[in-house]
């Protein structure tokens, strides 16, 4: 059957006019509204009804009830092809409707505005919404429900397709997607109550299916993406993103996202192997790549500045699997689409922004959900421990190396100068060996390590780690502090004259 009816309510209007437009010029589709979408259609000059005088039951509670009416469910929920059910709809001037278009209130976006109070999100509790979203998909043999403004595309070409109707197997994919909306909202809100009120009693977690990927981390695993991946980055080119892209993309993402200065960072398993900053992004490559010059093959590219065509001569010439960049030059862009196997990112919005604010890893028997470490170390967020306080100049090497070591796996060390890493030693089971490899690496890469500082993600235990540190050449030292030992590293610094700060803050990464 035609559509003949349609419900549209949106806080997200994204598409709308064009969508509604379509619906009545093309369909003959009468349109029922609330609010402030009525009132865009009615601007636009688009026919449209109000819900309020289709029911006859005016919005009340300012606007807390107004689609939870019988004749908007019943509209909606009704069986077509039961005559009982045509009966009592005669009767109660009920009258279909056939498709049902809404996106809800904008409760993960209130609620993560800062200072946001629980009356605010309480406001922001969409009601009439889900009921009518679960109503349409119910009964999604008969009606088509849209949630998502990217569907609209394809409802009017399935209309156009089928003589005003959709397709069952179109309004089944849409009412999977509503339910899963739906989960998603209440789970929002669940979490959010959930840690306002400090309850601890559930964590609930549900997610859109974004793609099924070739494989996980080895290709004898299946693995899928769900989320909003999508809303952060853009495929330009290339192969589609496996598991292990996906891992080292978001790595990449957080990194970058620790800088203001233009600068370029190389990622191997989620380990930077070299960072740089430079205002000439060149430079800041050429920074980030002396650090390690054999790691970066098949790794990650990343800088947060638009690649340019210089930079990207450099980068063509070694094998990386993915670049990001919030843009490419036209020219670079074309210059890197050459390389078939390589896939170019472009980051569309930063890591931290409108994230998930939880870190979950998954355990035997279930998962562990923790704050992501969003942390970071301030101009007075540290205490300088040892009698020589450190130069300007160190204090700006221990600052990026703080940066930098946060993103590394434990046991993590890094040498850096004020803006590049010089050797990077991450993941051992002794501090000592880390500090070690970050040696050998920046020797292997011939970068003196004289004059540079040191970065450890957790406390130095005992000297020792200290110690290697110094003798490699690092004047400064930054690190959490806290071990019951702390005096013992302290007057080793001092007998080095080197600097050290404690930042009272750890940075590990399991």
């Amino acid at each position: 059957m035609k559509i003949a009816r349609a419900l549209i309510s949106l806080s997200d209007k994204t598409g709308l006019l064009p969508f509604a437009r379509a619906l009545v010029e093309e369909f003959k589709v009468e349109i029922l509204s609330t609010g402030g979408t009525a009132k865009s259609l009615r601007e636009a000059g688009i026919p449209v009804t109000e819900v309020a005088d289709y029911t006859g039951f005016p919005e009340i509670f300012t606007g807390r009830v107004k689609t939870l009416h019988p004749r908007v469910h019943g509209g909606l929920l009704h069986l077509r092809d039961d005559p009982e059910h045509q009966r009592q709809a005669r009767e109660n001037d009920i009258q279909a409707i056939d498709l049902l278009v809404v996106n809800l209130y904008p409760f993960r976006e209130t609620v993560a505005k800062p200072g946001v109070t629980l009356e605010e999100a309480i406001e922001n509790i969409d009601i009439g919404g889900p009921a009518m979203l679960r109503s349409a998909a119910k009964n999604h043999r008969s009606v088509t429900v849209v949630t998502d403004p990217t569907d609209y595309a394809t409802v009017l070409a399935a209309m156009r397709a089928n003589a005003g109707d959709t397709t069952l197997k179109l309004r089944e994919h849409l009412a999977v997607k509503t339910f899963l909306c739906t989960s998603s909202y209440d789970g929002a809100i669940a979490d959010y109550l959930n840690r306002e009120q400090q309850t601890g009693a559930s964590y609930d977690l549900s997610l859109p299916l974004v793609t099924r990927l070739r494989y996980g981390e080895n290709a004898h695993q299946e693995a899928s993406l769900y989320g909003n991946f999508e809303d952060y980055f853009q495929k330009l080119h290339g192969k589609e993103l496996s598991f292990n892209n996906i891992l080292d993309i978001s790595a990449a993402a957080q990194l970058i996202g620790e800088f203001e200065d233009a600068t370029v960072a190389i990622l191997k398993h989620t380990n930077p192997c070299g960072v740089g900053s430079d205002p000439n992004l060149r430079e800041a490559w050429d920074k980030a790549f002396a650090t390690d010059k054999q790691a970066p093959f098949g790794g990650i590219i990343i800088c947060n500045r638009p690649l340019t065509e210089a930079l990207a001569r450099d980068v063509s010439e070694i094998f990386s699997e993915v670049i990001i960049a919030p843009d490419f030059e036209p020219d670079a862009r074309a210059l890197l689409q050459r390389k078939k196997n390589l896939r170019l990112i472009r980051q569309l919005r930063p890591a931290s922004e409108g994230a998930a604010q939880h870190d979950i890893r998954s355990v035997v028997g279930g998962i562990l959900v923790q704050d992501r470490d969003a942390s970071l170390l301030g101009p007075d967020g540290y205490k300088v421990v040892t009698r020589r306080q450190p130069t300007e100049a160190e204090l700006r090497a221990l600052l990026f190396g703080w940066r930098v070591v946060k993103h590394i796996k434990s046991n993590a060390i890094v040498f850096t100068s004020a803006d590049r890493t010089l050797g990077v030693g991450a993941g051992q089971m002794s501090r000592v060996d880390s500090a070690r490899i970050a040696v050998w690496k920046a020797r292997d890469a011939s970068l003196g390590l004289q004059g540079s500082i040191v970065a450890s993600d957790a406390f130095f235990p005992f000297p020792d780690g200290l110690l290697a540190a110094a003798d490699a050449g690092a004047t400064a030292a930054i690190q959490p502090g806290g071990s019951v030992r702390d005096e013992a590293v302290i007057a080793a610094a001092d007998e080095r004259n080197m600097a050290m700060i404690f930042t009272g803050l750890r940075h590990f990464r399991h």
